[in-house]
């Protein structure tokens, strides 16, 4: 009763790894941008026409932050919801909000120009970013309870994303924390399938 919409080269990775993570059957469909991510089926299912998107027992659930902490308090008995529900819930809206922000906009090649201008951003600076959270990451091992949950799924891809395309600098504590997750199972199974969804398109 799960049914998971994506595109191997979208953020419906990160929705993929969790999924892998909770270990429970799932169907995929794969979209195309521009096409049947656009098509009245699926608008209905994310008006935005864009993934990932979950369908659990007719339950709609759009954003990866969002997906993944679903997943977690969907399937309790998977261990994947943080007890410290601050740490989890702070980080998690500070990696979909300021990270995210100021990545995107580096990548595109606009900065602030003036103070009133990072005010209004949101986020400052990338480095304000990522100062705000290499500093966390020195002092923790992962982002809440100090072990694995939901919350590194998805702050964690968005650290080994930005590592391995150059959109985050290589900082030694996002180092380090990289190199704790990234050869989970889950998230060795997730990339296995997905690379193999990119391998199948013409």
């Amino acid at each position: 009763m799960l049914t998971f919409y994506t595109n191997p080269m979208s953020r419906g990775r990160i929705a993929r790894v969790m999924l892998e993570e909770i270990g429970e059957p799932y169907e995929t469909v794969v979209l195309d941008y521009g096409t049947t991510m656009k098509a009245p089926g699926y608008m209905a299912v994310n008006p935005m026409g864009k993934v990932p998107a979950i369908v659990h027992d007719g339950t709609i659930v759009t954003e990866c932050a969002a997906i993944c902490t679903y997943l977690a308090m969907a399937f309790p008995e998977k261990g994947l919801m943080a007890k410290d529900l601050a740490a989890y819930f702070r980080w998690m809206f500070f990696a979909a909000g300021p990270l995210e922000q100021a990545v995107v906009n580096s990548s595109f090649g606009w900065k602030p120009a003036t103070p009133q201008e990072a005010g209004r951003t949101g986020y400052g600076s990338l480095d304000d970013v990522v100062r705000t959270l290499a500093g966390h990451l020195a002092a923790h091992d992962y982002i809440a309870d100090d072990r694995f949950t939901a919350a590194d799924v998805y702050v964690g891809s968005q650290i080994g994303w930005g590592l391995q395309f150059g959109t985050l600098p290589a900082h030694a504590a996002f180092t380090a924390y990289w190199n704790r997750i990234k050869d989970r199972p889950a998230r060795a199974a997730a990339e296995a399938k997905d690379n193999a969804l990119m391998e199948k398109k013409p």
